[in-house]
């Protein structure tokens, strides 16, 4: 996952230079960064980001402390000391050649009494964006032999770079005109600060291998390549389409080169679940996540005084706030006594044993192998694009009513997760699977961005479906999420109904009961074009369900009565009759082509 912060002048330039950089570490004053980042056992930051080449940096190259101060801090070229000794050698004034190190707007104008807005007096100087793998990747990562270990560091440095690279390519905008109203794609990239730390703030420190990237604000304009800012809003707006992209790269990384799958685990009842390495203890998590134990040690007393004092319970948006401030009471210095990395993986893996026993610690390898195969042999890695943008909106559409197109592309992309169980996914598929829910089943609402599910078209009038899904778009006791699963459930197997008919409808055969094609077999079954702002009429109306009804009804009845036939035939003696084929298969067994429905089968998306 991902989770977002901001660096701005003074608390925020410090936590930088004494945690951030030296692993959240102790490190005592006038030590060198080098040395801190030694004793503290991390290694030394590098540069990532296309915006490196236009100030004179190269990806890999180690963050020095003077560039961070400059570019981070002070938001100054990294190379300011050099072009200051060289324009003072021309003959240019002080004042000139710090004026000539500042990329875009000197942090000075923001802090003047003459700034309108109060907040931009503490401007945003970087963006702190920490990925962390999924639980069970910090235990495998911890326990297991060097090669793992490093293995699962490439694949995190693989998938954070994929994931940057597409925040700087198809979201990152910088702002220009008066008061930032004009956004426009950056002219080169992002210009970011890799540091990686490998445990976590517990008592007892625990791992938790996760990076913290600091995005600078700074960037190119791409009419006339001066300096400027870039978009808070943008970044922030995208920052969970980005987490689940870093997941689902990771997931993929990880069976490519380990050949492990991925498996769905429910964390608290009726929240969305989390993808975890299959065959991995569940014990194991919670010896990890110790971290998470005090947090909910410490929400019961926040939640209480909330309840006093506004007189309800915390509603979604309210518990998630009251979470992080349970994190921030609970969050301590990390250990001051040094220790390496082998040292800290020994001493990990003795606490492991310890509480579990040798073999489940030794073991974890070759039970990931063996739970594997176990989830290949029964999950179909394939994605249907019209089922999973059906999916998509119904889940979108439950939880949050009105929605932003960055909200599909976030929920295709748990539907990609999910459905492959980290098999390899097309370039643009979860694009792809965002195109189909706006073109074919969503309509816009309000005068913005802002769209809705289409009922119309995702389901027709006066059908049980209607039915099942009107009360879940209402305020309920149950959770949004398991709401929206019944929904996007509902529609599936509505899908699967449609589809089974028009396969029937086209198989003439002696002794099957023929039902009309609802339309036709197009992989988006519910429309006969584009949207144009206007509702389509339906494809699938009351007269197809109703027969589609029947037929199953028909098949059912042919089917016990070939059983039935079939059971006379064994207890009577004398030669047998091979039996005629059946025509119409039991309506439980599944067909050629049968896709199973996200969330609710072991068989994911087909």
């Amino acid at each position: 996952m991902i989770s977002k912060s901001e660096v701005r002048p003074g608390a925020g330039v410090r936590y930088l230079f004494r945690g951030v950089m030296v692993g959240d570490g102790h490190r005592r004053a006038g030590t060198p960064l080098r040395a801190a980042q030694d004793e503290a056992g991390v290694p030394p930051g590098v540069w990532k980001g296309r915006g490196l080449a236009a100030l004179g940096l190269k990806a890999g190259d180690v963050v020095t402390e003077r560039q961070a101060e400059l570019l981070l801090g002070e938001g100054r070229h990294p190379d300011a000391d050099r072009i200051e000794r060289e324009l003072l050698t021309q003959g240019k004034t002080p004042a000139q050649a710090r004026r000539a190190t500042v990329l875009g707007r000197p942090i000075e104008h923001n802090q003047s009494a003459e700034t309108d807005k109060a907040k931009e007096r503490t401007p945003w100087l970087a963006f702190d964006l920490t990925f962390r793998p999924p639980p069970t990747a910090h235990i495998a990562w911890a326990l297991m032999d060097d090669e793992h270990r490093r293995v699962l560091e490439l694949c995190d440095d693989i998938a954070r770079d994929k994931t940057l690279a597409w925040l700087e390519e198809s979201v990152a905008e910088i702002r220009s005109k008066a008061g930032g109203k004009q956004r426009a794609r950056v002219k080169d990239g992002l210009i970011v600060a890799v540091f990686r730390h490998y445990e976590s703030r517990a008592t007892e420190p625990r791992p938790l291998l996760h990076a913290h990237a600091i995005v600078s604000i700074r960037a190119r304009r791409p009419h006339d390549g001066k300096w400027g800012n870039l978009s808070a809003d943008s970044l922030m707006t995208h920052i969970v389409a980005a987490d689940t992209l870093y997941t689902l790269y990771f997931m993929e990384e990880v069976t490519a080169r380990l050949g492990w799958a991925w498996e769905p685990r429910e964390v608290t009842p009726g929240r969305r679940p989390v993808m975890d390495i299959a065959g991995i203890d569940r014990r194991l998590i919670g010896w990890q996540s110790t971290r998470r134990q005090q947090i909910e040690d410490a929400l019961p007393d926040l939640t209480a005084r909330y309840e006093e004092r506004q007189g309800h319970a915390p509603g979604e948006r309210a518990g998630y706030a009251l979470a992080c401030q349970a994190a921030d009471q609970t969050r301590r210095p990390k250990r001051k006594e040094l220790l390496s990395l082998t040292e800290l993986r020994t001493r990990w893996r003795e606490s492991a044993i310890r509480a579990f026993g040798a073999c489940i610690v030794y073991r974890l390898a070759e039970r990931a192998r063996a739970a594997a195969g176990a989830v290949w042999a029964r999950v179909r890695p394939a994605v249907d694009v019209a089922l999973a943008a059906v999916d998509v909106v119904a889940v979108v559409y439950v939880m949050r009513g009105a929605f932003a197109r960055h909200h599909l592309l976030a929920e295709a992309r748990r539907h990609l997760s999910y459905a492959l169980r980290g098999r390899p996914h097309q370039p643009g598929l979860g694009e792809q699977i965002v195109q189909t829910a706006v073109d074919d089943y969503t309509r816009p609402v309000g005068r913005g961005r802002r769209m809705t599910a289409d009922l119309r078209a995702l389901y027709p009038r006066d059908t049980e479906d209607q039915a099942v899904l009107r009360p879940l778009t209402r305020k309920r006791t149950a959770p949004p999420y398991e709401r929206a699963r019944l929904a996007a459930d509902a529609l599936a197997a509505r899908v699967h109904a449609v589809r089974r008919a028009e396969r029937l409808g086209s198989r003439a055969r002696p002794g099957a009961v023929a039902v009309p094609a609802a339309s036709s077999s197009r992989p988006r079954p519910f429309r006969t074009g584009r949207k144009d702002g206007r509702l389509l009429k339906q494809e699938t109306g009351v007269d197809t369900v109703e027969q589609t009804r029947r037929t199953f009804e028909a098949a059912t009845r042919l089917a016990a009565k070939f059983q039935d036939g079939k059971r006379e035939r064994a207890v009577t003696p004398g030669p047998r009759l091979q039996p005629a084929p059946a025509t119409v298969p039991a309506p439980h067994t599944q067909q050629p082509g049968t896709q199973h429905t996200p969330g609710r089968t072991p068989g994911g998306v087909a």
